[in-house]
Order: structure tokens, then C-alpha cells, then sequence
């Protein structure tokens, strides 16, 4: 296969944050191609607002911290960049406003399509950011490129594994 046909080939972020033992949020974004094969992971440690920070953000902080702080910066730093970012939770949809790349949540296989539901991805029904409508249609593209049988699922527990067995690593201590 040519470098151009590998490269037109489309991969998906899966982008996930999991709470650690001690309150902290911890950010995996598995990058895998069409058929689910890891292509790049990257992680962040764990982001723990202090009080201050906590009293002045307010209900806002949770959903600065998923997006703009731990989602921006891992696709920043990833090297082989998706082409659609998909998660689990729709607050993370927020991150469309800060990423060049479409961004989607799964939904529920019985959500009102009334309800933003664009289109259907594997065996997943997605929703993107209501202020970034052609992104459902350059993802509808492409989405032949996808198998039927895929479940977009399954890759989320795989970030929560490795997340789970990074917060595990002792860190070595400089010596």
C-alpha cells in the first residue's frame, strides 16, 4: 500500500478522563486506525485543581479542565493526529471549540435523533457539536471506511487499562 493511501486512511481519537484515588482526572487519548489497531497513546498525570481554583472556576472547572486543559493538550502532543476525536461523555463535546478536528460523542442506540444524533459509525450512533455541522458531513464521508461490525465501544476500556495500570508505575525518584 502507498504512503499516500495509508495516509488517507481514516483514525480515530478516542479520547476518554477517568478521577484517580485522590480526586485527581487522569486523560488517555488512544489513536487507532479504521479497524481499531493502536496507532499512538498518550496520557496525562493527573490534573488536581487546588481550592482557589476550585472556588473560582466553580461549576465551570470540571468541564475547562476535560477539554480545554487535558484534551487540548494531549491532541497537541500526539503525532498522529485523528481524524475524528471521539468520546464517551457529551460534555467533552466543548473541546470542537479549541481542536481543527470534528469531535463526537457516542449516544445511546435508542437516542431521539431529534436530540442532535448526526449519524451512525460502526455499530455507534454520534453526535457532534451543535456549532460545527459540516463536521457530521465530512465524517459521513468517510464513515464507509469504518466497518459495520466495529464497536466504537471497546477501545475506551482499553484506555481505562492502561490508565489504570500507569497510575500504578512507581515513579522513580532523581537521584
Amino acid at each position: 500500500m502507498s504512503a499516500v493511501a495509508t495516509q488517507d486512511q481514516l483514525r480515530l481519537g478516542f479520547l476518554t478522563a477517568v478521577e484517580d484515588a485522590d480526586g485527581g482526572i487522569v486523560g488517555g487519548l488512544l489513536v487507532t486506525n479504521r479497524f481499531g489497531r493502536p496507532l499512538e497513546f498518550q496520557c496525562t498525570t493527573p490534573v488536581r485543581p487546588n481550592r482557589t481554583q476550585q472556588i473560582l472556576y466553580g461549576p465551570t472547572l470540571r468541564p475547562y479542565l476535560l477539554t480545554e486543559v487535558i484534551g487540548r493538550t494531549l491532541l497537541e502532543k500526539v503525532g498522529v493526529q485523528p481524524h475524528l476525536v471521539l468520546t464517551e461523555s457529551p460534555e467533552l463535546l466543548d473541546l470542537r471549540l479549541h481542536v481543527p478536528m470534528p469531535v463526537a460523542s457516542l449516544v445511546a442506540a435508542d437516542a431521539d435523533p431529534a436530540d442532535g444524533v448526526v449519524m451512525v459509525l460502526g455499530q455507534q450512533r454520534l453526535r457532534f457539536h451543535a456549532d460545527f455541522p459540516q463536521d457530521g458531513r465530512d465524517i459521513e464521508r468517510r464513515k464507509d471506511q469504518v466497518p459495520e461490525t466495529a464497536d466504537l465501544k471497546e477501545p475506551f476500556e482499553r484506555i481505562r487499562e492502561a490508565l489504570s495500570e500507569t497510575l500504578k508505575m512507581p515513579v522513580a525518584k532523581a537521584g
